[in-house]
C-alpha cells in the first residue's frame, strides 16, 4: 500500500474517523470519546488515494508521549496500516524535545499487535469505556 501518514491539524477528519470506529462500531459513548484533550494533542492521519483511512493522537507529558485514539477504518484493516500509523506516531514523538518513551492503553485483544511494535505490557487489565485495556510502553 502507498499511504501517506503525517502529522495533521485536520481534526474534523480525525473526529469523523474516530466516530465511525469507536462510537458507531465499538459502542463507545460520545462522552467517553470526546474528552476535551484534542486541543492539547498532536494528531497523525493516514491517507490513501485521497481518502482518510485512520488516525491517532499523541499527548506529551514530560518525557512521555501517550499514543491514543488509534483507529483504522474496517476496509483498511489487515493491510498493515495500523502498524504504519504507530510507526508514524513514534516518529512524531521522537521529534518532540525531551521525549524518550511512548506509552499507550491497548485494548487487550490488540496486545500482541503492539508487542510486535516493541511495546511491553505492564500493570493490571482495566476497563476503559467498557472495553478491557492494559497499559504498554516502549523506549523511543
Amino acid at each position: 500500500m502507498n499511504w501517506v501518514i503525517s502529522q495533521t491539524e485536520d481534526l474534523t477528519t480525525c473526529h469523523a474517523l474516530r466516530r465511525t470506529v469507536f462510537i458507531e462500531e465499538q459502542g463507545v459513548s460520545e462522552a467517553d470519546e470526546v474528552d476535551g484533550r484534542d486541543g492539547d494533542a498532536l494528531h497523525v492521519l493516514a491517507i490513501l488515494d485521497g481518502k482518510a483511512l485512520g488516525c491517532a493522537r499523541i499527548l506529551v507529558s514530560g518525557d512521555t508521549a501517550k499514543i491514543g485514539r488509534v483507529c483504522v477504518l474496517k476496509e483498511a484493516r489487515g493491510t498493515g496500516l495500523g502498524a504504519a500509523i504507530i510507526v508514524g506516531c513514534l516518529d512524531v514523538a521522537r521529534a518532540q524535545p525531551g521525549v524518550t518513551r511512548a506509552k499507550l492503553g491497548a485494548q487487550t485483544h490488540a496486545l500482541s499487535f503492539y508487542e510486535k511494535l516493541g511495546f511491553a505490557a505492564f500493570g493490571p487489565i482495566y476497563d476503559d469505556a467498557g472495553i478491557p485495556h492494559r497499559d504498554m510502553e516502549r523506549a523511543l
